[in-house]
């Protein structure tokens, strides 16, 4: 019987840095049972680069926890979407999600997403200071998918609040009241757009896609899908922009490199990726049938967590790992995992994190920490502060 190492013993330095805690596990084993904080049975965790690509294309690891006989909260409250689904229902859900998600229409966006982004710093730059995440970090995201969308300006306050609440509770309850909430706004948006005719919105041409084979799909699957845009499509670049600068201001020697050569942008989003993504664990996998990963036996039906954080920090798979390097060969890291569930919106996040940083960096000389960042959000699923005070 493997050890059972309880991850909540570490306390709230394991929430603001779990990395010392990855590494000890990861000099033990590429493997471990754990308890998660907050969290009421033992889980597995693969902590390894090499281990964690392997489960992440394994297909003997469903993301359909419907299969055992688990039914998530927002599978519940909202609908299927393509994080909970297996093959061939995953293949057909990204088929037709494709159709209308294309990257030529993400590539369209560029104009609209540096418009924004100027629009937010001439607001914010004759102040002098600012947090980063309320001023930029989280609207200019939050803005792109409410449009990419179709999400009326006046319901994105709420927006907002109930998808943050979705992801990172702060109170008993909390997290049942969004997804609730999220489920209904939904269900009403899509049939409001069902009524009002094509808009030009992905939502509006998600709800009038067809496949060659006149495959739609349902009021459910569209809930779901719209969920999981939400999720993908800011909740994520909210972190990766802010851990990004923060990343760049507590490294003064990269911030450096970074503003006498732009070009080195693409490859520091890359680093800023590796080296604190967003995405602390992948959501659950759950064994199909019994297997083993680096000689530790998981039985079917047990559910498996994929530290993503972890693994971009292996010192097997890159060198000096824990060191932010903008010039590091970032190649094979796992920020948007890997195999079928390749994250969908990772051309979005990437063209949205350079366009800003790119004009941060442009338009706030003197750029520098205006005190401590704020708290780290809760659980181990989104890695991000809640705030980030600046000056320049």
């Amino acid at each position: 019987m493997a050890e059972v190492i309880d991850l909540g013993e570490f306390g709230d330095g394991f929430r603001v840095n779990p990395h010392p805690v990855y590494a000890r596990l990861r000099e033990q084993g590429p493997v471990h049972r754990v308890l998660l904080p907050d969290w009421q049975s033992e889980v597995w965790l693969v902590v390894g680069h090499e281990e964690a690509r392997a489960a992440l294309a394994d297909q003997r690891l469903s993301k359909d926890g419907t299969k055992i006989g688990l039914k998530s909260l927002e599978e519940e409250m909202i609908g299927k979407n393509l994080l909970a689904t297996d093959p061939p229902q995953h293949t057909r859900l990204r088929g037709l999600i494709a159709r209308a998600f294309t990257m030529r229409r993400v590539e369209a966006l560029r104009p609209r997403i540096q418009q924004i982004t100027d629009e937010l710093l001439d607001a914010v730059l004759p102040r002098g200071h600012a947090d980063l995440v309320e001023s930029l970090a989280y609207p200019l995201p939050l803005t792109v998918i409410c449009e990419l969308l179709g999400v009326p300006e006046m319901d994105r306050v709420e927006f907002r609040r109930m998808s943050t609440e979705a992801i990172a509770p702060t109170g008993p309850g909390s997290e049942v009241a969004a997804f609730t909430g999220l489920g209904a706004y939904f269900t009403d948006l899509i049939e409001d757009k069902r009524c009002a005719g094509p808009t030009g919105d992905l939502l509006s041409d998600l709800i009038r896609t067809t496949a060659e084979d006149g495959d739609r799909l349902s009021p459910d699957e569209l809930r779901g899908m719209a969920f999981i845009l939400l999720i993908a499509g800011h909740e994520t670049t909210v972190n990766l922009i802010t851990s990004g600068v923060h990343a760049l201001l507590t490294h003064p020697d990269q911030l450096a490199s970074l503003r006498a050569d732009l070009t080195l942008l693409d490859g520091a989003v890359e680093e800023m990726l590796r080296h604190e993504g967003p995405v602390e664990t992948a959501t659950f996998r759950y064994a199909a049938e019994p297997l083993e990963i680096a000689g530790s036996h998981i039985e079917k039906g047990e559910a498996v967590m994929v530290g993503l954080t972890a693994a971009n920090r292996d010192a097997a798979r890159y060198a000096a790992p824990d060191t932010f390097d903008i010039h590091r060969d970032t190649r094979g890291h796992l920020a948007f995992g890997h195999g079928l569930h390749y994250c969908l919106g990772a051309p979005l996040a990437r063209l949205e994190a350079r366009t800003a940083l790119r004009s941060l960096l442009e338009r706030a000389p003197g750029l520098a920490l205006d005190g401590p960042p704020g708290e780290w959000m809760p659980g181990v699923l989104i890695r991000g502060m809640r705030s980030l005070p600046v000056r320049w």
